[in-house]
């Protein structure tokens, strides 16, 4: 009788030993799953998209109209001072003018147009995005997304203009003088 049960077990044992190697062999992280089995559709035959690198340039609108921003919602401006792609704001300009950085291709949310976007290597080999030819920066005042404090100032020697979608300045709040 000892012999029959220990041969039950035996049967009943093995393959529940073997899928269970089998499944350990196979997984990764047991904080995710895939459906299909053991070898259905896992990420090593159809690997997940990479983390983007690309900055992400988007919409929001304000009492402006319909600006340019990061895809955390800040204001995006460009500066008259800078000719054609290439980025003209550097040491101090760049502190109160910081420029938006990418290390990939920039990407196109909301609102906005793939084509238009590109880049420019800045001086300090740094990649800065570009829309419709015109280097993107930040203003330093601007605390929260949707601010556009930096509006129609004149800093560094020019005028800064949050851009609309089409890549032209908006230039409402422009002053008349001074």
């Amino acid at each position: 009788m000892q012999a029959g049960v220990l041969e039950a077990m035996k049967r009943l044992l093995l393959p529940t030993i073997a899928a269970a190697l089998l499944l350990a062999g196979c997984g990764g992280s047991s904080s995710s799953s895939t459906s299909g089995g053991a070898y259905g559709s896992s990420s090593r035959s159809t690997p997940a998209p990479a983390p983007a690198s690309g900055a992400t340039v988007k919409t929001s609108t304000g009492d402006l109209g319909t600006f340019l921003t990061d895809a955390k919602g800040r204001a995006l401006y460009l500066w008259v001072a800078d000719k054609g792609s290439k980025s003209t704001c550097s040491g101090a300009c760049a502190q109160a003018w910081p420029p938006l950085i990418t290390t990939g291709k920039p990407l196109a949310g909301s609102g906005t147009q793939a084509s238009l976007l590109g880049t420019t290597k800045r001086s300090d080999d740094t990649l800065e995005v570009t829309y419709a030819g015109h280097p993107l920066y930040y203003f330093a005042g601007d605390g929260q997304p949707g601010q556009t404090t930096g509006q129609a100032t004149d800093g560094f020697g020019a005028d800064w203009f949050v851009v609309a979608p089409d890549g032209k300045a908006i230039t409402k709040g422009e002053s008349d003088g001074s």
